[in-house]
């Protein structure tokens, strides 16, 4: 074949399959860290789109390509799973992600996807309705850590995830990434680096009570410094190993149902929780949204107040108990440099 007839990637099959193939097996797994959940959801929601495109536009997969991957063909699925399925919104958008992801990974291999991977990048989610913001009450809490134990060294090493995770309002990948040299309880204000989403590092300070149980931690899971070993990990054939986000998923639900027994318990656990719960604590406090975005590592402080800038029933009340004058206060609005304030566009 001369290479003017030559197909580029973006009309090979085969380099959608091989890529495909390499990104779920190898790039998800062992470069992303995703867990094993999250490299099948994108397994699933992939062939989806390739069932769809066979069924319903009739492309066979034995052709189809990167070049079938379009703006086009890609909301018309969305509208598809959104109309005919019936499928959540949530289900809907996790399927458009994992076709850009593997875009975006496919762009990176060939210079030739990468005008298919801008366009797909303009296909829009389907809108998901707000809903209530899922955190531990205090009493949920409390019997959450009080469940834990510590008789064994298992049981001692999730107590101390547990109250990193909160104390730091960590996400899951941010604990199981955290390293000795994360560590600078030394310092003059004690903290961690963490690094979170888009490989960018913050500082988060920690309280006096966290920096007694982690220096009473490393004294029986770190004895030897070896500053890049996993500040958590597990032991596999006498070696250690950073543990998935399923171990510790699994730790806190376990930990959560054993709690049921005494109090109510929210329906579905997951470690976000202890996030939201430690942000929405401070935010009860009084703690300044700026504060709590710096803390969460939020890149917009309209994400950080969209998820917890919202009254409960006592902040409220609380609110307008002191907003209300009484009746020897002079009603400031009546005022006429006030009415001039209020009454501009």
């Amino acid at each position: 074949m001369s290479s003017k007839n030559k197909k580029t990637p973006d009309m090979e099959n085969g380099f959608l399959w091989n890529t495909s193939t390499e990104y779920l097996n190898n790039e998800l797994p062992n470069i992303r860290k995703k867990s094993i959940n999250t490299v099948e959801t994108y397994r699933r929601s992939l062939n989806a789109f390739i069932d769809y495109m066979e069924k319903e536009k009739g492309v066979s997969r034995l052709k189809i390509c990167f070049f079938d991957f379009s703006k086009d063909n890609i909301k018309s699925f969305l509208i598809w799973m959104k109309d005919t399925l019936h499928l959540s919104e949530k289900t809907c958008n996790l399927r458009i992600t994992a076709i850009k992801s593997l875009l975006s990974y496919a762009s990176e291999e060939s210079i030739n996807i990468t005008p298919i991977y801008v366009k797909a990048k303009e296909v829009r989610g389907v809108n998901v309705p707000s809903k209530k913001i899922e955190y531990f009450e205090d009493y949920q809490l409390g019997a959450l850590f009080n469940g834990i134990g510590n008789e064994t060294k298992t049981e001692r090493r999730n107590g101390m995830m547990l109250i990193l995770g909160y104390d730091a309002a960590l996400r899951v990948s941010e604990l199981i990434d955290l390293k000795i040299t994360s560590l600078h309880i030394d310092a003059e204000v004690p903290y961690i680096t963490v690094l979170g989403k888009g490989s960018k590092y913050r500082n988060v300070p920690l309280m006096n009570k966290t920096i007694l149980h982690i220096k009473k931690y490393l004294e029986e899971f770190h004895p030897e410094s070896d500053m890049q070993a996993p500040l958590f990990y597990a032991v596999t054939h006498g070696k250690q190993h950073q543990l998935s986000d399923d171990t510790v998923q699994n730790m806190l639900k376990k930990y959560a149902d054993k709690s049921r027994a005494k109090v109510h318990m929210p329906e579905y656990i997951h470690f976000h929780m202890l996030r939201k719960t430690r942000a929405m604590d401070l935010y009860q406090e009084g703690c300044p949204l700026p504060y709590i975005q710096q803390l969460l590592g939020h890149k917009n402080i309209s994400t950080t107040s969209g998820f917890y800038a919202f009254a409960t029933l006592k902040t409220l009340a609380d609110a307008i108990e002191k907003a209300n004058p009484t009746k020897n206060d002079k009603k400031i609005w009546k005022n006429e440099e006030m009415i001039k304030k209020l009454y501009r566009l």
